[in-house]
């Protein structure tokens, strides 16, 4: 029988890590993890969780979204919804009065990403598997089904897409065996926030080295002296033979993080992440060609909007290495599309990840693409922030610094009900006792 959706609630969940600097950046000095933790349920008492990430204040402006958006979920059943999973992406980003305040960016956006994560939860329980399995096992033209493939044919079209994932078939179940053996390789970006003391850096880089890590990324661009004491302190401290990559969070303008980045070019780092406005494409472009004789290329994407821009940043080479982040695209929809991308214009993808289930949600989507897109581990990594992963019923599992494959159904975002109910803003138990 199908699935009905019967009602769909939001709630705004917050975590005060501003208290102790933990995610402190050039950009973002105090921020306070959040989520609005999105819950959907169907008639035979089945439910999809989903989220979208955020640092705080704003928060609540991405629940009245969500809100605004459930009136187009609410009354289709799951199968209605991924038998033209495509068309239901579309009702939701095309709205022809709500696509005014996007379309597809912003809020609204997120909004978007965190409803259709709980879709995607809700089909991958419904089949009995973790959502990279469900995207492994799913026939090559069921998955491009799946993809909004508007604006973006000049670069990839339904064909090119389909043959890549054709391709990718061979191998595949040695590719699986792997990963549920080895697991995908990851970074820390848990030793070097910005607000961090020397005494918390030095302690927490000397746990990781001694836990197995051995690629590690820096906050950097509030201070350029003390830019250039960290970055020698943690290169000092990691060995010349790890590797490192720095991030300025969207700190400079154009020629000043050119400027910046060549005087910390004798630490060796892989990249330089977010150097400049999200937004400026030709500036990144610019930024990668001045760096490039350095060995040092660029990464973005966190803060993308859409597959559109995504698009752009490969055609005008503005990236060297491509950071999806599963809840500001589109939810998986989108992000299909810029992992078909992406291996196409050969530029490897290292998700963002920490925050509050990033993690969590991102290492489906990372698993899925060098099982099924990419085939390779060259260059790529995803990212890992070990803050708040006691908070979901199936926290990411890292062995040996890499992902251990998840292995309950779902989307892994699924929070447990005591930590949404004390951290829930402005009511929970926690926010009462800072008030």
């Amino acid at each position: 029988m199908p699935k009905k959706i019967i009602r769909l609630t939001v709630r705004d969940v917050r975590f005060p890590t501003s208290l102790e600097q933990h995610g402190s950046d050039a950009m973002h000095t105090d921020p306070d993890y959040s989520v609005a933790y999105v819950v959907i349920e169907t008639d035979q008492g089945m439910q999809g969780y989903g989220l979208t990430f955020t640092v705080g204040r704003g928060t609540e402006i991405v629940v009245c979204a969500v809100e605004a958006l459930s009136a187009l979920v609410v009354g289709k059943s799951l199968e209605e919804i991924v038998s033209d999973f495509r068309g239901f992406y579309r009702l939701l980003t095309s709205d022809g009065q709500m696509r005014w305040i996007g379309p597809e960016k912003g809020v609204i956006q997120l909004a978007t990403a965190a409803v259709l994560n709980a879709v995607w939860d809700l089909w991958a329980r419904s089949e009995g598997k973790p959502l990279w399995k469900l995207l492994v096992d799913m026939d090559p033209s069921k998955l491009i089904s799946c993809i909004d493939f508007r604006y973006i044919t000049d670069a990839l079209t339904e064909q090119e897409a389909l043959d890549i994932l054709v391709k990718a078939q061979t191998g595949k179940q040695q590719r699986v065996d792997q990963m549920l053996k080895e697991g995908y390789p990851a970074y820390t970006t848990s030793c070097a926030w910005l607000g961090y003391s020397d005494q918390l850096l030095k302690q927490l880089c000397t746990d990781a080295l001694n836990d197995g890590w051995t690629k590690f990324k820096v906050k950097v661009g509030a201070d350029l002296e003390d830019d250039i004491r960290r970055c020698s302190f943690i290169r000092q401290m990691i060995g010349p033979h790890n590797t490192l990559m720095i991030d300025a969070n969207q700190r400079w303008d154009v020629g000043e993080a050119i400027t910046w980045v060549t005087r910390l070019a004798e630490y060796k780092p892989l990249w330089i992440e977010e150097p400049t406005s999200p937004d400026d494409i030709l500036g990144h472009a610019t930024i990668s060609k001045a760096l490039a004789p350095l060995g040092i290329g660029v990464a973005t994407g966190e803060q993308c909007h859409n597959r559109v821009m995504f698009k752009q940043f490969l055609q005008a080479s503005a990236l060297q290495f491509v950071q999806i982040d599963s809840c500001r695209l589109g939810s998986v929809n989108e992000n299909l599309a810029v992992l078909l991308m992406a291996h196409k214009f050969k530029v490897p993808v290292c998700p963002h990840a920490g925050g509050v289930g990033l993690c969590e949600l991102v290492q489906h989507l990372i698993l899925f693409d060098y099982i099924s897109v990419s085939a390779s581990l060259d260059n790529r990594m995803c990212e890992f922030v070990d803050h708040l992963h006691q908070h979901f019923k199936s926290p990411v599992v890292i062995q040996n610094a890499h992902y251990m494959p998840p292995k309950d159904p779902g989307y892994s975002c699924e929070m447990l009900e005591s930590s949404v109910q004390t951290h829930q803003y402005p009511q929970g138990q926690v926010w009462k006792k800072l008030q």
